[in-house]
């Protein structure tokens, strides 16, 4: 029995949810997201919130059950509030800087680093070694953060690198004489 498929979702005020077909479509104040519906899943839009429970008693719909659950509260949270990714970048010449749709990385390669913003995310670099990333989809905040932190993982020696704030780097020591 899943914990998390149990709770039912609130939906806050300002934010409306619609089924149509095989579509849950959420719209707030931060915009519009929409989902399919799984078919071992069932839906139903309640006074002032949505149930999600096992459409049958087999394996496979209690395994999607938690999960359908909480893409539906990101979807919800996602329009209402928002999702913020943090990075803090960590060494001698490194910067960033956000232009347009466009953020520019130097980060000690013999070129920048040009990375293009989807749609329906924002990049701000409110000093050059903080990166924020925001967005009503978590997964593609949260896959931005991971495609920029990728072009230069923190090391364990010095701390150098792009790590997301709060993230804890385990420090080695260094070489002894």
């Amino acid at each position: 029995m899943s914990r998390i498929g149990k709770k039912p979702i609130t939906i806050p005020s300002g934010t409306t949810a619609t089924i149509e077909g095989q579509q849950l479509s959420v719209k707030g104040p931060k915009g519009t997201l929409a989902m399919p519906l799984r078919e071992e899943i069932s839906y139903t839009l309640e006074d002032g919130g949505i149930s999600v429970q096992p459409a049958n008693a087999t394996k496979r719909a209690r395994a999607f059950w938690g999960m359908q659950r909480t893409l539906v509260q990101n979807l919800v949270t996602g329009v209402s509030e928002g999702f913020t990714k943090k990075l803090l970048i960590n060494g001698v010449g490194y910067r960033a800087a956000a232009s347009g749709r466009t953020l520019n990385l130097k980060l000690g390669y013999s070129h920048d680093v040009n990375i293009d913003v989807p749609e329906g995310i924002e990049v701000k670099t409110p000093d050059n070694t903080t990166v924020e990333i925001s967005g009503s989809d978590k997964q593609k905040v949260g896959q931005l953060a991971a495609e920029i932190r990728q072009w230069r993982k923190p090391e364990p020696y010095k701390g150098k690198g792009i790590k997301y704030d709060g993230e804890f780097i385990f420090r080695k020591e260094g070489k002894k004489k």
